[in-house]
């Protein structure tokens, strides 16, 4: 269960950093960032922080926020396990993850950094279309769209760990 934000709130920079980096996979400066916002008192105000932060660092440090994720469809071994479940290794093994690889790939060397997207749970094959559709974005956009989605995973993995366990009856 995570801790409630009063509580982070109330932690030193380091065990805020830790508390908080599922969330974000990790991403050092951005977490750096976000400790010294602090309070936030709520959920809400600790994302919006968030947004806006990841929204107004400098490039190089969205980038490694962007690039804290793994890649989709990436060998499950060197995902996290919050990752694992949110790309549904353990739901489906498809073709598209030969297209997802390709399109990564594009997509990498067009933009200069990993794809990013809130899967939210939706399939394989609708995650080849949306990839698809952003190697035509422009690279500012496709920054900025990649941040909003990697402050909407951290929150929905932030509601989940706060979700009491299901109790077996």
């Amino acid at each position: 269960m995570a801790p409630d934000v009063a509580a982070l709130d109330a932690l030193p920079e380091d065990a805020f950093v830790a508390a908080a980096a599922p969330w974000f996979e990790g991403a050092p400066r951005f977490l750096a960032r976000l400790a010294a916002a602090r309070p936030f008192r709520d959920s809400s105000t600790l994302f919006a922080r968030a947004a806006e932060i990841a929204a107004t660092m400098p490039e190089p440090d969205q980038i490694e926020l962007i690039d804290a994720h793994p890649r989709l469809g990436a060998p499950p071994a060197t995902v996290s396990a919050a990752s694992f479940r949110e790309q549904g290794y353990d739901r489906e093994t498809t073709a598209a993850i030969a297209d997802l690889e390709r399109l990564n790939t594009e997509y990498e060397a067009r933009f200069g950094f990993r794809f990013c997207v809130f899967v939210n749970g939706r399939s394989r094959p609708e995650l080849v279309t949306i990839l698809e559709a952003a190697l035509g974005a422009d690279r500012d956009r496709e920054i900025q769209r990649a941040l909003g989605d990697v402050v909407a995973i951290a929150q929905d993995r932030h509601r989940k760990a706060a979700q009491p366990a299901e109790v077996a009856t």
